[in-house]
């Protein structure tokens, strides 16, 4: 296990936990957690042996997005370039999550606010404890959703409903997450962990190959036209049939045993 001050991570058997570790500020991102973060996920990209990502919280928040501890105007008559942050922090692992042909499994065990959320909401299968709910806080400091929140929002729960969570910043509960389709599951708060925890164990074990080009065709499908994700399936399936993976999960099959994958 290694630990810092903003990030804590460990890796079991290919699972890759990552807990964001300021919680007396709600796990609030300042610089130092941002870097911390990124690290973590560009080594998931590059190191073979981590095959999920499993990403929580410490403490009773998950994420209340952007520190603005760091922004306070009554420090300095300089505007804030956030354009520039969100080019050099948010946006690069809001890519970075999103282009991990890995599954992310996150279990968001209380408030995630602001891009707290919305880093919640570019990941692969969300968990909520029942007591954790999703702010768009933005508006109530004159700003836009960003990391990426104006296009999940839009893409999974449609106009009318992003513009409503977006321009009134009303607290959405985990249940109703769960309903609209924004999350996967709200769970028991003290079955949240072991119950994100068995589905990325589940996940690490699994054809990862196959995996993170199922992940990418999903995310492709909404920007493409019929003909072009057919041309893209038929790609990803070539490809995945020259995996050793696809050749155990058929062994197996024919033997009537276990698949044992491992990840090639």
């Amino acid at each position: 296990m290694t630990k810092n001050q903003t990030v804590i991570s460990s890796l079991d058997d290919g699972v890759l936990k990552l807990t964001l570790n300021r919680p007396d500020k709600l796990n609030a991102f300042n610089e130092d957690m941002h870097l911390a973060l990124r690290r973590q996920i560009e080594r998931a990209h590059d190191d073979s042996s981590v095959r999920t990502i499993l990403l929580t919280g410490a403490g009773r928040a998950f994420c209340a997005g952007q520190d603005l501890g760091d922004r306070d105007p009554r420090k300095s008559d300089e505007k804030p370039d956030l354009g520039h942050t969100l080019d050099t922090f948010y946006n690069p692992t809001l890519r970075l999550i999103r282009d991990l042909e890995k599954p992310v499994v996150c279990a968001v065990n209380g408030v995630a606010a602001g891009a707290g959320a919305n880093i919640a909401f570019a990941c692969d299968i969300v968990f909520a404890a029942r007591s954790a709910r999703f702010i768009q806080a933005f508006s109530r400091i004159g700003l836009i959703p960003d990391a990426g929140g104006s296009w999940s929002l839009t893409r999974i729960l449609g106009e009318p409903r992003a513009k409503a969570l977006a321009l009134l910043a009303e607290p959405l509960m985990a249940e109703q997450a769960e309903d609209w389709g924004l999350i996967w599951k709200a769970v028991e708060d003290d079955a949240l962990l072991e119950t994100a925890t068995a589905v990325a164990d589940r996940l690490a074990l699994g054809p990862t190959i196959g995996l993170g080009l199922t992940k990418r065709l999903i995310q492709a499908a909404g920007t493409q036209d019929l003909d072009t994700h057919l041309d893209m399936e038929r790609d990803c399936q070539r490809a995945a049939g020259f995996t050793n993976d696809y050749a155990e999960g058929v062994t197996a099959f024919l033997e009537k045993r276990p698949a044992v994958f491992k990840g090639e």
